[in-house]
């Protein structure tokens, strides 16, 4: 099958004129710069979400409460997940849900229980390293620090030091001669532990107590934390003509805020919706989805079943949703790099800028079959957008997403998309700058079906 050229701006606009349009390219990719931006931890992230659903109409329902039956957005919070919802009125049980799945995490530098050391002069924070980042992209890069502070009465507090505050120190060229033959050669143990300070009395509560004192938090109340560092560059276009934008956390926080637009988009006019679309965006996937609000977790589940038995739903009607429920697992992937050409597939170049990908791999490290492909079509050439294939060279490894979890563990029809990168997993990532609006008509149209 030929796929479809690319079309103008308008046409993708037009395809779908029940919807509220999203502006085109850059007002939507300046839209992602902010969200990257307030969004330094799994935490911020949905927190920034809910905020956006919540201008839309979403109201938060609670997993401690009975749910009621009703129509309109609704939306669950839980740790650096959330999952969203939208029910048309009239809504019948069975109704099947159309969702788009992403994840909030991204690899990075995590601190430990016992945050505060140092040596030599040099106060430094104890870190351990989450998923898999490039490790050389987190040296000599001005760090902040952010994520969650849990209170003595249980409560949570969010906290972002988005200034210059970590520096990991690379080691200086003249005390390493072999870095030029060998490669760099990193230790997690040893070479990744950021400094923020000089002295030599390192003094085991400094770090939570200057935390403290940032979020206005009396002195002593921090007893849990889940904190993380990020890099304080912001995002920018780049290039000649700025067709290209650089940032952290592209991985997966584009998709993110692209199923957040297309949700609220959908339910702007929801009028003659025949399922019920969701947003599902979960943490921990970089390590493999397996906690509370992961996707090999219950979260998702537990949402759908409640939504169709507070609507008067039995099993048979849950049974009945959950099978004819289709789910886009969007998640970034590779586009193909001009100085390791030899690293793709020889026939499936994903060029950036030039639509979202289609992800496939028969041993099912992606979720996508025929029937996948087939309804992905369907949403793009609705919306007017265009798509690439991507498969992983055969002598290299794939990699995987929440797309085949999310397939095995509700029976759900499941297909992986994503938009193309470069630089995935490190402190900065590239994409095209036109690619988040693209992916975002793409969601909407599929949401809309």
């Amino acid at each position: 099958m030929t796929e479809p050229a690319r079309p103008s701006p308008t046409a993708a606009l037009a395809a779908s004129a029940s919807r509220a349009p999203l502006t085109f390219d850059r007002g939507h990719t300046d839209d992602l710069m902010s969200f990257l931006a307030a969004s330094p931890s799994p935490y911020h992230a949905v927190a920034t979400a809910a905020e956006r659903l919540e201008k839309a109409g979403f109201r938060q329902v609670s997993e401690t409460d009975a749910w009621e039956g009703t129509s309109g957005g609704k939306y669950v919070l839980r740790g650096g997940a959330i999952v969203a919802w939208y029910v048309p009125e009239g809504a019948a049980p069975h109704t099947p849900f159309r969702i788009v799945g992403a994840h909030t995490d991204s690899p990075n530098l995590r601190v430990k229980p016992l945050p505060d050391s140092g040596a030599h002069g040099w106060r430094q924070v104890a870190v351990e390293i989450y998923g898999g980042p490039l490790l050389n992209s987190w040296l000599d890069r001005d760090l902040g620090l952010a994520g969650r502070l849990t209170l003595r009465d249980g409560s949570t507090r969010l906290v972002d030091v988005d200034r210059p505050l970590l520096r990991v120190p690379q080691l200086a060229i003249h005390l390493d001669r072999t870095v030029t033959a060998d490669g760099l050669k990193l230790d997690k143990q040893r070479h990744m532990q950021p400094i923020w300070g000089l002295g030599n009395d390192v003094r085991d509560g400094d770090l939570i107590a200057f935390l403290e004192e940032t979020a206005g938090i009396p002195a002593g109340e921090v007893t849990g934390w889940d904190l993380m560092t990020h890099s304080v560059e912001p995002p920018a276009y780049l290039g000649r003509d700025r067709e290209l934008l650089a940032g952290p956390r592209m991985d997966n926080l584009l998709s993110v805020h692209a199923g957040t637009a297309a949700l609220a988009a959908v339910a702007s006019g929801a009028s003659n919706l025949a399922s019920i679309p969701v947003l599902a965006a979960f943490d921990h996937e970089e390590n493999g989805s397996q906690s509370d609000t992961g996707a090999d977790g219950p979260l998702l589940g537990s949402v759908l079943e409640r939504s169709v038995f507070a609507r008067g739903g039995s099993y048979e009607d849950r049974a009945r949703a959950f099978a004819g429920t289709v789910c886009l697992s969007s998640d970034t992937g590779h586009a193909v790099h001009p100085n390791y050409a030899e690293r793709h597939d020889p026939t499936h170049h994903p060029r950036v800028n030039g639509g979202p990908i289609l992800k496939v791999n028969v041993n099912n490290r992606y979720a996508t079959d025929g029937s996948g492909r087939a309804e992905f079509t369907a949403a793009c050439e609705a919306a007017g957008v265009p798509f690439q294939s991507f498969v992983s060279n055969n002598a290299m490894p794939c990699g995987t997403t929440i797309g085949p979890i999310t397939a095995a563990r509700h029976g759900i029809r499941t297909v992986d998309i994503g938009v193309a990168i470069l630089s995935m997993h490190s402190a900065r990532e590239l994409c095209g700058a036109d690619d988040p609006f693209l992916l975002a008509n793409a969601l909407t149209a599929f949401l809309e079906r």
